[in-house]
């Protein structure tokens, strides 16, 4: 039932695998190097026509030092940043608490408060937007940061749930029993048992959510106008020109707005494949 190691493959499938995996790799990876080449390009390479070629003119510095000073990508950025950080904490906080509840408590309903979680990410968002949307006015959160923070914990709390839930029921129930019996509190076994033991899958939800969050459009379009809680995603499609586009600063602004969960992804990558790989086998 379990897929045959490569090695373990015919030759001819094999040489074909091997042939069909740099060139879906190129395919994968042309439009992000087309958008690295364009960041670096001079606006008279551009203006000619040149848009494929190599840059006979590198304009590194001057499109990333324009891109930040003389537009507001930094503040887009840091728009971002206070929306992303306690969407994330605030999303895993709850999720953890939940999943936490729903793994090692037995009550009426605790199928049905699962599917409740499992059925919310089901729903297509595009059908939402105008109730959010109508919520946020009557509110008084449109066009605000914490407008974004809300629904975005709102909306990722119950992946989180489902994920962190299938984790926690993993860990041995009986450490969790063994406590309790010595007088350890419920927010005890929470948080000195059972956090630590899912710290793994706590990063790699920690870097989804992340992911998620910034480099969310739909959101931010619908829950904002103008500038001033505007994150970088909406930073960078407004760099675009009513008449005429400089496509090098929207290529560097692009550039520059996935770098942060890029180097996210890279920095905590190793703690990323184990939270994916959490439980998968048993020893």
């Amino acid at each position: 039932m379990y897929p045959l190691p490569v090695e373990r493959w015919k030759p001819l499938n094999r040489a074909l695998y091997k042939v069909s995996l740099p060139i879906a790799l190129l395919i994968w990876l042309l439009p992000m190097l087309a958008v690295l080449v364009t960041s670096i390009r001079s606006s008279d390479e551009l203006s000619q026509g040149d848009y494929w070629g190599w840059p006979k003119h590198f304009a590194l510095i001057e499109n990333y030092g324009t891109a930040l000073t003389q537009t507001p990508m930094l503040h887009y950025f840091t728009n971002s940043v206070l929306i992303t950080v306690p969407s994330v904490i605030g999303a895993i906080v709850l999720a953890s608490m939940a999943g936490f509840a729903l793994a090692t408590y037995r009550f009426p309903g605790n199928t049905a408060v699962l599917f409740a979680f499992v059925a919310g990410n089901f729903v297509p968002i595009q059908i939402l937007m105008i109730p959010v949307r109508d919520m946020a006015l009557k509110v008084g959160l449109f066009n605000t940061l914490w407008a974004l923070v809300i629904f975005h914990i709102s909306f990722q709390t119950g992946f989180c749930t489902l994920f962190l839930r299938n984790f926690i029921k993993q860990l041995p129930f009986e450490m969790i029993e063994a406590a309790r019996v010595e007088g350890a509190s419920e927010w005890t076994v929470y948080l000195r048992i059972v956090l630590p033991l899912i710290r793994p899958a706590l990063a790699a939800l920690g870097i989804l959510v992340f992911t998620f969050v910034w480099n969310d459009y739909f959101w931010a379009l619908c829950l904002t106008q103008g500038d001033d809680a505007a994150p970088i995603t909406v930073g960078v499609a407004a760099l675009k020109g009513q008449w005429t586009t400089a496509w090098n600063l929207v290529a560097a602004g692009s550039v520059l707005a996935a770098l942060p969960s890029v180097l996210m992804f890279f920095a905590m990558q190793r703690h990323f494949v184990a939270g994916l790989t959490f439980g998968a086998s048993k020893g």
